[in-house]
């Protein structure tokens, strides 16, 4: 079995989608999946600041985040967990992070998001979360099983 930071890079290499769980300022639970781009335990994505997401974490920056592969049979999922802290980058601060979001917009094949997208008068607005803890699950066809990313090297 491969070690955990191994399983997690694949994880987040073969996935463009995470789910992040947020909740409003009352506690009331909300979960909505958004394209991302990483950077080490940075990940990125746009989104309007009206939305439920954004202005729960506007309340309330502590979040968690799964990436998986829904499409994979059932008992082979491979799947990535993690706590973070979570907000919307100020304008004078996106330029490295829109760096990386763009670089995997291109990758993908889809147009190039700039600053000029995502500050002043634009409707998206750049968003981090930076990871706290991470866990993946286990590859081992045992039962249901975390186990801890340590990141303490680069990934």
């Amino acid at each position: 079995m491969d070690s955990p930071n191994v399983m997690a890079d694949r994880v987040l290499a073969g996935t463009k989608y995470l789910v992040l769980a947020t909740a409003d300022a009352d506690g009331r639970p909300w979960a909505t999946p958004v394209w991302f781009a990483r950077e080490q335990r940075d990940f990125y994505w746009v989104s309007r600041p009206s939305t439920q997401h954004s202005m729960n974490i506007a309340e309330r920056p502590d979040i968690s985040l799964v990436v998986h592969d829904s499409q994979a049979p059932v008992g082979s999922a491979s799947a990535f967990y993690a706590r973070a802290v979570a907000g919307r980058v100020a304008d004078g601060d996106v330029e490295s992070g829109i760096a990386v979001f763009a670089r995997e917009n291109e990758a993908q094949g889809l147009d190039r998001f700039g600053i000029a997208d995502v500050t002043g008068a634009a409707q998206l607005r750049l968003f981090r979360a930076s990871v706290t803890e991470a866990w993946v699950l286990a590859e081992d066809d045992g039962p249901d099983r975390r186990l801890e990313v340590s990141w303490t090297t680069t990934t």
